[in-house]
């Protein structure tokens, strides 16, 4: 068990991914940041999707950047908040492009 987190563009490709064992306390962060806390069911995702708007997204990154502040001047200790950074930001750059992005919990 353990959260897979899949950005998907319109054709259905994967654009982001981000992975937590079940025990990480880290896999809470990103479902807080998309404002998606109902897709978490404790050891992994619900196994629902949903999509999301720039708004949304580029809110994502806000508040991270406020809490963790940017994720380029992560190290690699931080690896979870490392890939939660890149996960956004790979939705960012789809969301641009495509006007919206969905969002895989498993």
């Amino acid at each position: 068990m353990g959260h897979d987190i899949s950005g998907l563009n319109k054709a259905g490709e994967e654009i982001a991914y981000a992975r937590c064992s079940m025990g990480n306390y880290n896999s809470i962060i990103l479902y807080s940041l998309l404002d998606a806390n109902e897709f978490y069911a404790g050891v992994s995702g619900s196994g629902n999707s949903t999509t999301f708007s720039i708004k949304q997204i580029e809110k994502a990154l806000h508040t991270y950047n406020q809490i963790y502040g940017d994720g380029n001047s992560l190290s690699e200790k931080n690896w979870d908040l490392k890939q939660i950074w890149n996960f956004i930001q790979n939705c960012l750059a789809t969301v641009k492009i495509e006007g919206s992005v969905r969002v895989y919990f498993g």
